[in-house]
């Protein structure tokens, strides 16, 4: 019984990846980004849709899965605990506990998971209220399971949290495995008065410190240009997925603009490279 299931299962993906085809697209990653070491029920039912889309990309002949890190609370606590600060003290005993006790086993066993599975690569978002948002945290996760683990690099969360994306794409390399391709507005009068940190919803951007955008109305062709730039020079030279989440604008002409934008810097880019 099992066996015709799987074997039921796989018809089903194959003839949808066929179907999808069919229209000229490629599947070049599936998303689960969500929290699977939260705290309670919460991170066990996280915790069983990634293994599910982990499971379907293996049916689906999928390389990549795009996904966060999670981040766990502290210890007996019932929500996650993003921890950005070195002070109160007691910060260090959380980090302590969720890095050594809950992440690195996690995803040991996750890396496990999917290498088992022919899943070989599994691309960590580096975003806020995540264990891994930065180089450094992302590579002390990597360090610790191995390099199933690497990054879907979506720029626009480290213009938000004051990095440089450029620098990262150096510091990252080969590392990198996938991308998003999204743009952030930092607005510098906001920005002057109460600083990066933001929890006005999504739905007031002009009240906010900064906001996701289309491509271009938060940094110019030229940076663009720069930054598909620095990802072939890593040897990056693979999808750019472009992710909408600008509350001004339609998804169609966002993604219309968007794709516009990257064929100048992407021709430009590339242009007398060989």
């Amino acid at each position: 019984m099992r066996l015709r299931r799987n074997l039921g299962g796989l018809d089903r993906s194959l003839h949808f990846i066929g179907r999808v085809r069919d229209y000229g697209i490629e599947i070049s990653a599936l998303n689960c980004s969500g929290n699977p070491v939260h705290p309670g029920e919460h991170g066990k039912r996280h915790d069983a849709v990634t293994r599910k889309t982990i499971k379907l990309a293996s049916l689906m002949g999928v390389e990549r899965v795009v996904m966060m890190s999670g981040c766990p609370g502290g210890r007996g606590d019932a929500n996650a605990n993003w921890v950005t600060t070195c002070w109160p003290p007691e910060t260090q005993k959380i980090l302590r506990y969720q890095w050594e006790e809950v992440l690195i086993p996690y995803w040991r066993n996750l890396v496990a998971y999917s290498r088992g599975l022919g899943v070989g690569k599994l691309c960590l978002e580096l975003h806020g209220h995540q264990n891994v948002y930065s180089v450094s945290t992302f590579f002390r996760l990597r360090d610790a399971v191995g390099e199933t683990v690497g990054v879907n690099f979506d720029p626009s969360h480290l213009m938000w949290m004051g990095a440089d994306p450029l620098a990262a794409i150096r510091a990252l390399g080969d590392a990198i495995y996938h991308v998003h391709a999204k743009d952030t507005y930092v607005d510098p009068t906001v920005v002057g008065i109460n600083g990066r940190l933001e929890h006005k919803p999504g739905n007031a951007p002009r009240m906010r410190a900064w906001n996701y955008v289309t491509l271009g109305y938060g940094h110019g062709e030229e940076w663009w240009r720069q930054f598909c730039a620095a990802l072939k020079l890593v040897g990056y030279n693979d999808v750019l997925s472009i992710e909408h989440e600008d509350m001004a604008m339609s998804p169609l002409e966002g993604v219309q603009k968007s794709v516009r934008l990257l064929r100048e810097v992407i021709i430009d880019a590339t242009r007398g490279r060989g």
